[in-house]
């Protein structure tokens, strides 16, 4: 009898299951990285359809049928699972539906061990021969111990359920849709090219001044530190020193010396995402560079891939499912959500992170209380998938191990005297208002004005930014040459549009306010003379004075930030809350500190011991349990989901860019990438209360036909913290 994994493709010919089953075998195999996993993941690959030697598969194959009426990933998994092999057992049976909870797996491979299915030994039999297979081959199947680290077990079950689902998927495209197969890209990371194009970016800079000077040491220095082999690495360097090319650098030279394949830059916001894969697409090329982020439901955008302009466009597309690129700018909700998933669709890309070098940028946005089963996770995919990780940013949390914190037992720092660095480039002086008691808005606006100078006042809530720039856009007192609002009610084309008018106001003299919420805090290039931050957590702070005297003109402590406390101003959260006022007394007992370069490792483990249960939910319980479904629940870098609105009348290329698109049946991702910049993050709530002005489109988004303010955005935001872009 000959057997079928697939129904005809376009050219009439069946899937015969056999070469199915030996062509997802050999891609899962290739995926697995170390040698002494190729047999286990070819295994997998190999059992993962046992099922659909069913006679009544066979026959709903030939004759039709609702699809999913014979179940048969089961049946591969428990047959697996006879033999030990439950890493196997669980991805197998997690290969369509996605990777159960471990009560779940045993109910569903309970049948197979106990001998109470009819015809598992005929299923059994004709799988063997049809594959020219003899059993032995499972029964000397050698499992890793993972010295009984149950987290590192859980991840490798991950790593080889990613395996197995971009192998079958990829075998099952090359049978349906041969020519969207071979779009695929074939790139590798051309490291030596890439190097020689970066070293030469280096060589066109200028190398005079102490800036210059100070960046170059720096890159020596970390250069220097390249050739270690994998592990955990920290570069801590204040803002301006280039850590975004120093970071990249060290990469590709860390790659070289390990052989590793890939470089991937985690970026927590949106904004930076375009700005970074902008430089590193100027550097090396525009096809070198995929981006990964959205802001819609992607099963949308997929479903019509094939709608793609041009061949890169598709072929980027194609990558984005399973990360099959050298290079990669995305997002932290991307990484680390996909990582923690157990959905067949996210968790394609995750055995592409081994082989690694990835460089999380601006590390300190990671919500606290998921610190300890983030760090855990990466600590199991470092042992078990020889990945690298390069924290950056110019405010390095405490993520070392210490007593009463299973964090990283070794952080190897590529700059070794950093405080050397963040006290040459001392370039503003902090001072408190009103000794840091709360003032009323008003009395605020006075403090502004007096300064007599550009100005950029940083509040933490939309609302609170809101109100401060209508009571100075109405005060007689307001002798500005412009003003400017910038939140996340405002799209990203206008924010951009706004920054860019900001930019060019400054470098021609003329004297801006510039209110804003927390966006400005990393990936905006402002650079204003004073400064005023509205209190916060230390980073935040550090971060807002990285905007002030940012090129040093004014000279060192040349520029003026402003710490002040509003009365009744609000806080996106209570832990937002708690550490603001930590910051805040930690400040007053010793002003100067905020100078140190470890003021804030000390401030973030205060934090973590006082106000935050590094793992409240119990992820790590759960992952050490195998609850793969659990996990994915509790694993939520934004707790409450954001939509996105279209805002149809922003401008005319906002409307006739919907206009063009209402005749698709199906939009792209490359239709999605183009709305979203015209597209607002709003929660649920605000949608509720303004549905009129909302239409709810079938191809998945929603479409604003409300106010949009040209200097506010969009109208009557009722939601005051800052969100991360998906």
């Amino acid at each position: 009898m000959v057997y079928y994994a697939h129904s005809e493709n376009a050219d009439g010919k069946k899937h015969l299951l056999s070469e199915h089953l030996s062509g997802t075998a050999k891609l899962v195999s290739s995926f697995s990285g170390d040698e002494s996993y190729h047999n286990l993941f070819e295994i997998t690959g190999l059992l993962h359809d046992l099922g659909k030697y069913q006679k009544d598969f066979q026959r709903y194959l030939i004759d039709g049928g609702r699809r999913g009426s014979v179940p048969h990933a089961s049946w591969g998994a428990g047959y697996a699972r006879n033999f030990g092999i439950l890493e196997s057992s669980i991805a197998i049976d997690g290969h369509h539906k996605g990777l159960p909870d471990h009560a779940d797996w045993k109910t569903d491979t309970a049948q197979f061990k106990n001998n109470d299915i009819s015809h598992f030994d005929e299923v059994v039999r004709e799988f063997l021969s049809d594959n020219s297979i003899n059993e032995s081959k499972f029964k000397e199947t050698e499992i890793p111990s993972f010295n009984n680290i149950k987290s590192q077990r859980e991840l490798f079950t991950r790593f080889l359920f990613s395996a197995l689902t971009d192998g079958d998927w990829l075998s099952t495209e090359a049978h349906f849709e041969p020519q969207t197969h071979s779009l695929r890209p074939a790139f590798k990371l051309q490291i030596d090219e890439m190097i020689q194009k970066l070293e030469a970016v280096f060589s066109q800079k200028s190398s005079a001044g102490e800036i210059n000077v100070l960046r170059n040491e720096a890159r020596a220095e970390a250069l220097a530190n390249s050739g270690m082999p994998c592990g955990f690495f920290s570069l801590s360097l204040p803002t301006g020193l280039g850590k975004t090319l120093t970071s990249m650098a060290w990469a590709l030279y860390h790659a070289k010396a390990n052989n590793l394949k890939r470089i991937i830059v985690v970026l927590p916001y949106v904004n930076i995402i375009d700005q970074t894969a902008a430089v590193f697409k100027d550097i090396f090329g525009e096809s070198s560079v995929l981006e990964h982020h959205f802001g819609y439901n992607e099963e949308h955008s997929s479903e019509s891939s094939k709608e793609c302009k041009t061949p890169e466009d598709r072929m980027k597309e194609l990558a984005c499912e399973n990360w099959d690129y050298p290079l990669i700018v995305t997002t932290t909700v991307q990484f680390f959500e996909s990582l923690f998933s157990n959905k067949p669709s996210k968790c394609r890309k995750v055995h592409n992170i081994a082989d690694s070098v990835v460089i999380f940028d601006e590390v300190q946005t990671l919500p606290k209380h998921l610190i300890l089963p983030t760090l855990q996770m990466l600590k199991d995919v470092h042992a078990v998938m020889k990945t690298s990780f390069l924290f950056c940013t110019a405010t390095q949390p405490a993520f070392e191990k210490r007593q009463g914190f299973e964090g990283i037992d070794e952080i190897k720092p590529l700059i070794a005297s950093p405080a050397n660095f963040y006290e040459k480039t001392r370039r503003v002086r902090y001072s408190f208002i009103n000794g840091l008691e709360p003032i009323a808005m008003d009395v605020l606006l006075q403090e502004v004005i007096s300064r007599d100078d550009s100005t950029l006042i940083i509040f933490n809530t939309k609302k609170a930014a809101a109100d401060f720039f209508e009571l100075a856009a109405s005060s007689s007192q307001n002798r500005y040459d412009e003003s400017y609002h910038l939140s996340t009610a405002m799209c990203p084309y206008h924010r951009k549009e706004v920054i860019k008018q900001i930019i060019d106001g400054l470098s021609n003299g003329q004297k801006l306010l510039v209110v804003s919420t927390q966006l400005v805090e990393a990936g905006v290039d402002l650079d204003f003379p004073v400064v005023f931050r509205a209190a916060a957590p230390l980073e935040s702070i550090i971060q807002s004075a990285g905007r002030c005297n940012r090129e040093g003109k004014l000279g060192p402590e040349g520029g003026k930030t402003c710490i002040f406390r509003l009365a009744d101003g609000g806080m996106p959260d209570d832990t937002y809350r708690a550490c603001a006022g930590h910051a805040i007394e930690m400040m007053k007992a010793d002003f100067e500190k905020i100078h140190h370069y470890n003021m804030f490792n000390e401030y973030y483990r205060q934090i973590i011991n006082l106000y935050v249960d590094p793992d409240k939910k119990g992820i790590g319980e759960a992952r050490e349990k195998f609850n793969f479904e659990t996990v994915n629940g509790l694993y939520k870098i934004i707790e409450k989901a954001t939509v996105g609105l279209y805002v149809y009348s922003f401008n005319d290329e906002s409307s006739a860019l919907l206009d063009s698109l209402k005749y698709k049946k199906h939009l792209s991702r490359d239709d999605f990438r183009r709305m979203q910049k015209f597209t607002v993050q709003v929660y649920r709530d605000f949608i509720n209360k303004n549905g009129q002005f909302c239409t709810y489109d079938q191809r998945g988004f929603i479409v604003w036909y409300g106010k949009y303010d040209c200097k506010m955005g969009l109208a009557a935001p009722d939601k005051d913290d800052e969100v991360l872009i998906i």
